[in-house]
């Protein structure tokens, strides 16, 4: 039965190749849980153990080539895009600080133990030293998990990443550069120039490029391929003038941080195929490079992993520990510190192959085989050390997390926040959630309902099935940002009562509605739906119109009447702004009274967006001609409204929807009524659902009104087609 069975090893088949890394990417994590061991290291163990130099079942082939360049782009990549770039201004000196110190720090040890200890020559210590002083954010991932990626800490130690990296590789490309025969006089001019000038071009063309390209471009398959071809276009222009393509992808990741918004489709999209494929790959095939027999075979690989990884392992903690005292961070802080700059993986590997490759005028490797085995035993064991290290210090800053968000909770006794999402239009559907999912609280789970209204009315049918088409889509655009949707279908008398009733039965705090397109001339700005819903409901209401995609805004003027901070929903629309301009790191400006502006500035200080903030104090706020002259087509217009009798309100309300129609008919605008105290006798009741909606006594005259415009438009023959019906 088994006689044409033909099994070798090591497996050189792609099938089995695969499958046999899917299987490992699926079952060492669950095994490696139980022994409360760290994923990553997992993935390097499975590599040892499948590999040359174990049990040789699968060949390193040329698609753990491909796939790891895939992943170590992938780290660098996400590392940039998940930066909280504003967090990041903030800490940039920090940052700059600890780059230097885990640079400098690591190159005078590394130096003289490499020296002291190994007996290696100043050229080789130098390269052994840059290895020491470069680190791979290979436990980004565990921060990402827990998500701690806008802490202090990481911030600071990405930015000081950058900083450590470009000084290592560049080090590196000296050396090279030396056995070449290529550094002369203009060597360093040139590297200069062209490092300088490929960096601006990626910060500030590639911006533009991706701007473009999502606006006119909607398609999530698109995006994803879009924006990781530039990552490796970064990467490989990096490569091309001479320093390692991770840099590039790093540096494309900061440059598209803006355009992809933590909490998006694409965002999930991109961290879910890095996570599940390409980021594992990568792991595992570091681990099939290591040979565990050399270090007991008599030579000195064992010595030389020794000092490696001490040396290694000492400069970091030192580095972390220095900056910890300088700026008076906390032991934990420092921990995560060390924990994410401990890992030796990108750059060190490329560092040990570049100096095992040069041959030197005696005919010896500049960086023997002892070192070669020695470095990767030292990237297991910084690894591990790494991985440990920010488990613990995320577990921790995750549990004082959760405490503190418990205890804020208990005591305020806050609702939990929920979305409602009415869904009528396929065409602004995607705008609205992704709106909704820009202000939501992240730890809010299921926040999102999404709400179809079917009224007594004629094709029952067609519109239940068009209303469910609604919902999927709306319920696949927040799953894909790994959000869930509750899709809700209603009957009711009539769309505004419907909003109101299932706001009431789910508890909503918030409703996102379109705005509806102004039909004829007689039609109100804001429509017959939206009146009566105003009017009917205690709950904010934001309702929005998108000339372009949601998530490519890039600066919001927002226009605050007076007397705004003593409504009781002022803290909460403030904060829901304010997040949302977070998540899309764009600049966000406020208008009106002094006063005003001072309790926002209170407010917005303790929210992320603090540095993005800035504030015009205005004595006709409503004077929109002035924020119209500093709009663009990539801004977006947000007007704080008041509800009548509200204490912000006054006579000049009547005549904002004209003003709004006069200057913003072409801008993105979003229409905001803040929260207001519920009144029992105020609004729309399950008893009485048609007591106070008043604007329903209008409905038919107004409709009738329409119908006979509509019918002077219409032809001599349609009109009289229509009289027959």
């Amino acid at each position: 039965m088994f006689e044409n069975l033909n099994i070798t090893l090591p497996i050189t088949d792609p099938t089995w190749i695969f499958f046999l890394v899917l299987l490992i990417i699926l079952f060492a994590p669950m095994i490696l849980e139980r022994l409360h061991i760290p994923h990553i290291i997992g993935m390097i163990l499975a590599g040892v153990a499948i590999g040359e130099f174990g049990f040789n079942i699968l060949e390193r082939d040329s698609s753990f080539e491909l796939f790891g360049k895939v992943g170590l782009f992938y780290i660098m990549f996400l590392a940039g895009l998940e930066m909280d770039i504003e967090d990041f201004k903030k800490n940039k000196t920090k940052g700059v600080v600890f780059g230097l110190l885990t640079f400098i720090i690591p190159m005078g040890l590394g130096v003289w133990s490499s020296m002291e200890f190994l007996g290696f020559g100043l050229t080789t210590s130098i390269l052994l030293a840059s290895m020491y002083a470069s680190h791979t954010l290979i436990t980004y991932p565990i921060v990402s998990r827990y998500g701690l990626s806008r802490l202090r800490s990481v911030n600071i130690t990405i930015g000081g990443t950058a900083v450590t990296v470009a000084l290592a590789l560049l080090v590196l490309a000296v050396i090279s550069g030396m056995y070449k025969g290529d550094t002369d006089n203009w060597f360093w001019v040139a590297m200069g120039i062209k490092v300088t000038a490929l960096t601006l071009v990626i910060i500030y063309i590639f911006p533009i490029i991706g701007r473009k390209f999502f606006r006119n471009y909607s398609d999530n398959i698109m995006q994803f391929v879009f924006v990781l071809a530039m990552v490796f276009l970064g990467g490989g222009l990096m490569a091309f003038v001479g320093m390692e393509g991770i840099l590039g992808a790093f540096l494309t990741g900061l440059a598209l941080n803006r355009l992809i918004p933590h909490v998006s489709p694409l965002m999930n999209r991109l961290e879910f195929v890095g996570n599940a494929i390409f980021i594992p790959y990568f792991l595992i095939g570091v681990g099939m490079i290591i040979d565990i027999n050399s270090l007991f075979t008599g030579g000195t690989a064992l010595k030389v992993a020794a000092v490696m990884t001490i040396a290694a392992t000492a400069s970091k903690w030192a580095a972390a520990f220095i900056t910890q005292k300088i700026y008076g961070m906390s032991k934990n802080e420092r921990n995560m510190i060390f924990g994410l700059s401990n890992a030796q993986a990108a750059a060190t590997l490329a560092a040990v192959l570049v100096g095992h490759g040069i041959i030197m005028e005696n005919g010896e490797r500049l960086l023997n085989d002892d070192v070669l085995n020695g470095t990767v035993v030292m990237i297991l064991l910084t690894c591990i050390i790494s991985s440990l290290a920010t488990e613990r210090a995320a577990r921790k800053f995750a549990l004082e997390e959760k405490l503190q968000f418990n205890g804020q909770k208990e005591d305020a006794n806050i609702m939990p926040e929920q979305i409602l999402i009415p869904v009528a239009n396929p065409e602004t559907t995607e705008n609205l959630v992704n709106l909704a999912l820009m202000i939501k609280e992240d730890k809010t789970k299921n926040p999102l309902v999404a709400l179809n209204v079917i009224t007594d009315s004629k094709n029952i049918q067609e519109r239940k099935l068009a209303g469910e088409k609604n919902l999927e889509k709306a319920a696949k655009i927040a799953a894909s940002a790994d959000v869930k949707v509750t899709p809700v279908t209603r009957y009711d008398l009539n769309v505004a009562t419907g909003i109101i009733h299932a706001a009431e039965e789910y508890s909503a705090t918030n409703i996102v509605i379109g705005l509806h397109w102004k039909a004829n001339i007689i039609d109100s700005f804001f429509g017959n739906l939206t009146e009566s819903l105003v009017k009917g409901s205690h709950k904010e209401i934001l309702i929005a119109r998108y000339m372009i995609p949601a998530t490519t805004i890039r600066k919001m003027h927002i226009a605050v009447p007076p007397k705004a901070e003593y409504e009781n929903g002022f803290a909460k629309w403030a904060g829901h702004l304010a997040r949302m301009a977070s998540q899309l790191a764009c600049g966000i400006i406020f208008y009106g009274k002094e006063d005003t502006m001072g309790y926002l500035k209170e407010i917005v200080s303790q929210s992320p967006a603090a540095s993005l903030a800035s504030y015009v104090a205005m004595e006709q706020w409503n004077d929109f001609e002035i924020i119209k002259g500093e709009m663009h087509p990539s801004h977006l217009a947000v007007v704080i409204y008041a509800r009548r009798g509200s204490i912000s309100y006054d006579t000049s309300f009547e005549r904002l929807p004209s003003l709004l129609a006069k200057n913003f008919s072409g801008n993105n605008l979003v229409v905001l009524y803040p929260e207001q105290y519920a009144n029992e006798n105020g609004f729309v009741s399950f008893s009485d659902p048609q007591g106070h909606n008043e604007s329903q006594h209008y409905n038919r005259a107004r409709e009738w009104v329409t119908d006979l415009f509509k019918m002077n438009d219409l032809p001599d023959s349609e009109k009289k087609q229509d009289k027959q019906n």
